[in-house]
């Protein structure tokens, strides 16, 4: 079996590119790196690195090593945390994997829920919209659609649909509307907001083409922040989520979308952890409740 410390070593050194750069960025000697590299080497049977003038340079078996040891040395350092919250009395950990709309309009109020009811819970909480390589977390707030296939282990609850809205700079032609069919931007300069490989990005990609037209994107903002931005010094138009859509600038509209239209469908899928979690199954009820009762979310969010 591999030992850890030797392979959080040897990793030190790929990322660091120096055995004396591994050697002080992990508080060690230079000679006991070299010690830790070579144990690792006998026990690996590899080869893992080679002379480079006076420094070393990792093998092509070194670098697919480090790169297929990260979700194991993830896993590793979160037991290692499980263990110390144990030794420290601390209650237990809770990972909430979000995406960036989410982020900014529930998960605050969420947290602040959840730090009062349980203390001593560590909360993880990372941005999921992006490729990630560690643990998938505990609760991951998702958006597929109903159908859409679940991991082993897993359940699904159902949280809300979120309908796609236009935004418009305001001195727009269509600022007056109100309301606006999605085939009426077919001529327009539109600013994306996501991802172009995102679930979002599809879903308008997909509306327009049944609508008989392909969008012309000639900002790529890939968030909704700076695609507002754009549209309100009246670069183009963007159609976005309604719940990226909840705090505007004076500088630009909202404008319904009608139907048809793209809609988000949003989950939280919940990992069977093999024993109760009241934080967990908590999380997802206050979630719920936050996402059903936005009055009641924003007089919670005021200390006091």
């Amino acid at each position: 079996m591999l030992d850890p410390h030797r392979l959080r070593v040897f990793r030190s050194v790929v990322a660091s590119g120096s055995v004396q750069a591994a050697a002080d960025n992990l508080g060690l000697t230079s000679s006991a790196v070299s010690q830790h590299l070579s144990a690792l080497q006998r026990e690996t049977g590899l080869t893992l690195f080679h002379r480079a003038g006076r420094g070393i340079v990792p093998t092509e078996a070194a670098l697919v090593l480090d790169a297929r040891t990260d979700d194991a040395m993830s896993r590793w350092d979160q037991l290692d945390q499980v263990v110390a919250d144990l030794r420290d009395g601390r209650s237990g950990r809770l990972s909430i994997g979000y995406f960036a709309s989410a982020g900014a309009v529930w998960m605050p109020s969420l947290v602040q829920r959840l730090r009062k009811e349980f203390p001593d819970l560590v909360l993880d909480l990372v941005l999921t919209e992006v490729e990630q390589h560690g643990p998938a977390p505990d609760i991951d707030l998702v958006i597929d659609p109903p159908d859409h296939p679940l991991p082993g282990g897993y359940r699904r609850t159902e949280l809300t649909e979120d309908p796609f809205v236009a935004i418009v700079p305001r001195g727009h032609h269509l600022a007056e509307r109100g309301s606006v069919a999605l085939a009426e931007l077919r001529g327009e300069t539109w600013v994306s907001n996501d991802y172009p490989r995102s679930a979002g990005h599809r879903l308008v990609v997909a509306a327009c083409s049944a609508a008989g037209f392909r969008p012309r994107f000639t900002v790529q903002a890939q968030d909704h922040h700076t695609a507002i931005g754009f549209v309100g010094a009246g670069i183009g138009v963007s159609v976005l989520p309604g719940l990226a859509a909840r705090s505007l600038p004076a500088t630009v509209v909202r404008l319904t979308l009608e139907a048809p239209a793209p809609v988000r469908h949003l989950a939280a899928v919940v990992r069977d952890l093999g024993a109760p979690h009241p934080a967990a199954e908590r999380a997802v009820a206050l979630l719920t409740d936050l996402i059903h009762h936005p009055s009641a979310r924003i007089r919670r969010a005021v200390p006091g």
